[in-house]
């Protein structure tokens, strides 16, 4: 299958000034599962280490839902930029793990938050927090949004089969959130790539639960509404998406590598990530690296790192920030943000 993926040709390549990120907040479960945890699942520990570079990841517990997780990475953004939820006029969630099908997650997060605005909610899996921020900041820059609350999180530790070691691992839970406003005209993005192959879906798919296929006995038996995911298929395709993205974003915004200050990319699987890099000759010292920590958290995945970011002071005013996130669709997004 991996072999007759071709990336399209007509993924969007475009830019967005006078954006600005106000403040950004993340969550993930206290419950911390440890490679050694999994060794009753007959996983080797150390074979989680090298094969992918996670050491640990968060699971939700049981009462706990991806718009729980939404909504703490929502509150503490807000918190974070001093402002009420009154003020706050978009919402847009990325999830490919809703709470339900009916009615949205992102309805949900807008309730509880207690947001006057609308919700929209946004399946691209772990490119989710991608789109997401790029579609806040065409409502920015059209002036169809003051402030915009963007947040990408999933809960992947339910859709994944405990009896499958070889995805099992590789899956956390968390959330991530960003507020959107009005910016400079230096500030923005520079540019950005959204893109999406649906040739490849059945790479990583989950078929129960939709129109297709809704849930039956059988097909609980057979395990469709779990994760499936083609591992190496998948490894050569993120590769090589993250390479071709990142080059496509460089020309539009007319920037080289070394102009870049930060690299935040996807935390799927950090032997990925070192392909990548190593492709691009991209400085270890400018990646953020967090997967030992939190596993793949799909759409939480982007916004956690920047988060982190910068709380350990890695982002100053003016740093050009590129973002990529890539999966399940096959979807990609790519972007490099002037903070």
């Amino acid at each position: 299958m991996a072999e007759q993926i071709k990336r399209r040709s007509s993924s969007m390549l475009s830019t967005l000034m006078g954006v600005q990120v106000l403040a950004t907040g993340s969550y993930a479960p206290e419950n911390v599962v440890k490679n050694e945890d999994l060794a009753k699942l007959g996983v080797d520990p150390d074979w989680i280490v090298q094969r992918t570079g996670i050491r640990e990841r968060r699971h939700a517990p049981p009462e706990m839902a991806t718009s729980d997780m939404c909504i703490e990475a929502g509150r503490i953004c807000l918190e974070r930029a001093g402002l009420a939820a009154e003020e706050i006029d978009l919402l847009v969630v990325g999830t490919f793990t809703p709470d339900c099908l009916v009615a949205c997650t992102a309805s949900t997060v807008q309730d509880r938050l207690g947001l006057p605005s609308a919700a929209i909610e946004i399946s691209a899996a772990c490119s989710g927090f991608m789109y997401a921020l790029v579609t806040a900041a065409q409502f920015i820059v059209t002036g169809g949004s003051k402030k915009a609350l963007v947040i990408g999180g999933d809960c992947n530790s339910r859709i994944v089969d405990p009896g499958d070691v070889k995805i099992y691992p590789l899956f956390g839970d968390g959330a991530g959130a960003a507020l959107v406003s009005a910016g400079s005209r230096e500030q923005g993005l520079l540019a950005y790539t959204l893109g999406s192959d649906g040739s490849g879906a059945e790479m990583l798919y989950k078929e129960m639960g939709g129109s297709r296929s809704p849930a039956s006995h059988a097909a609980l038996d057979a395990n469709l509404d779990l994760l499936r995911m083609d591992g190496k298929g998948v490894f050569k395709w993120a590769t090589r998406i993250i390479i071709d993205s990142i080059a496509d974003v460089l020309r539009q915004a007319e920037l080289e590598l070394a102009d870049i200050d930060l690299f935040i990319l996807h935390q799927a699987n950090l032997r990925i990530i070192d392909a990548a890099a190593d492709h691009l000759k991209i400085d270890r010292a400018r990646l953020i690296i967090n997967i030992d920590r939190y596993g793949n958290t799909s759409a939480g995945s982007v916004p956690l790192a920047l988060d982190e970011a910068i709380a350990a002071g890695r982002v100053k005013r003016g740093d050009r920030i590129l973002m990529c996130g890539y999966g399940a669709g096959l979807t990609w997004g790519t972007a490099i943000l002037r903070w």
